[in-house]
């Protein structure tokens, strides 16, 4: 690693100190000496690494392997659905499988990147405002290395995640509102409180770890990426990431020129992506009175959006809404069909591919990665109710 960049101006900012936002309130992004990092990142060396996601270190935001914060996170299964593929009318249907990893969703990835970060760069004590997962991984990962850190929840997240954050020695506060009601108490009170933020996008180092998923995608798929992308989206972290990891890649020397559709889905009460896109608008006004029973999906708005916007349009991609009944009957749908028992987040996918297939957006022939992005035990109380 060599620096970070605001995502808006491309102005250098320091990477061994801890850094938020730039000064124009930009994401800030790492950047690498690839020319370097491509000397000993190849091919052959992968073949010998460790299966998680510090495998592609030269990479990572670390100056030594010692201070990573590692629960064994990444290198998750990409599985190929053909029975799922049949039912849906697709020949090469695949899912990413992200509920194995450690806190048993995609968050473990970015947080084990984002706790790393802080902790090696003087960081305290962390706050985070969280839908659910998130607050799940961060509790997991500074208890790992004796951190303090402190939740922010909506009152009404699912009781496993709760239970999850305070059980690992969290302090969790539950707050009448959203997401975005957290994060304003997270900025009103962390300079005066000590807390060093890890909200999405807020800092430069969860998109590092997201961006993991990309490199895996490549690998995993014998360096060949897929047609098609899909990909539930709130804060929008992973999207983001998988663009950038693929020019990385490229820069590399390990993938070509080929990019997959980025395809963007949103929960119908509560997708302000989706409709931005559709508006050709280049940022997402705020979603009022946001609701859905996926809690990842309930971000009525992301620091982030206009980085989403350009990787969904750069990809010749599109946004996709569904509405929770879609949600929830997919989920069943996967489980049943691939056996796989998702998240309502990834039950969206299957719900998405199958009104682009509608709608003549995806070939039946087209290589289709649907990303899973946790475990459907986490929403006992939402997949028992609904059938």
């Amino acid at each position: 690693m060599t620096h970070l960049e605001c995502s808006r101006l491309g102005v250098r900012y320091d990477a061994d100190v801890l850094q938020n936002l730039s000064e124009v309130g930009a994401p800030l992004l790492a950047r690498y000496d690839l020319n370097r990092a491509g000397h000993t990142l190849t091919r052959a060396a992968l073949s010998t690494r460790p299966s998680t996601m510090w495998r592609y270190r030269e990479v990572m935001p670390i100056r030594t392997p010692a201070e990573i914060v590692s629960l064994g996170e990444g290198w998750t299964p990409l599985h190929r659905a053909d029975r799922l593929g049949r039912w849906a009318g697709f020949a090469h249907l695949y899912i990413k499988d992200e509920s194995p990893n450690p806190t048993g969703s995609f968050k473990a990835r970015g947080l084990s990147a984002a706790v790393t970060c802080a902790r090696r760069r003087g960081a305290k004590k962390l706050a985070i405002p969280t839908a659910g997962n998130a607050g799940g991984a961060l509790a997991a990962y500074a208890a790992a290395c004796g951190l303090p850190a402190i939740v922010f929840m909506p009152r009404d997240t699912p009781l496993a995640f709760v239970a999850e954050c305070r059980s690992c020695g969290a302090e969790v506060e539950l707050v009448d509102g959203l997401i975005s009601d957290c994060g304003r108490i997270v900025g009103k009170r962390k300079e005066a409180e000590g807390w060093f933020e890890v909200s999405t996008l807020k800092e430069p180092y969860r998109i590092e770890g997201k961006k993991t998923l990309g490199y895996e995608l490549a690998e995993q798929m014998d360096w060949s990426l897929p047609d098609v992308v899909i990909y539930p989206t709130g804060g929008g972290t992973g999207l983001i990431g998988m663009w950038k990891a693929f020019a990385e890649l490229e820069q590399l020397g390990l993938i070509g020129q080929h990019r997959p559709r980025m395809i963007s889905v949103q929960a119908a009460g509560c997708a302000p992506i989706v409709r931005a896109f559709a508006r050709g608008a280049e940022s997402a006004q705020a979603w009022e009175d946001a609701h859905t029973v996926a809690a990842g999906l309930r971000v009525p708005s992301a620091v982030g959006d206009f980085l989403m916007l350009q990787v969904l349009r750069e990809s010749g991609g599109t946004a996709m809404a569904v509405s929770d009944e879609e949600l929830i009957a997919h989920s069943h749908g996967m489980a049943a069909h691939a056996g796989i028992f998702p998240a309502p987040e990834g039950g969206a996918t299957l719900a998405a591919l199958i009104k682009l297939k509608e709608q003549g957006l995806v070939a039946a022939d087209e290589r289709v990665v649907l990303f899973n992005t946790g475990s459907g035990y986490k929403y006992l109380e939402v997949l028992s109710e609904r059938r």
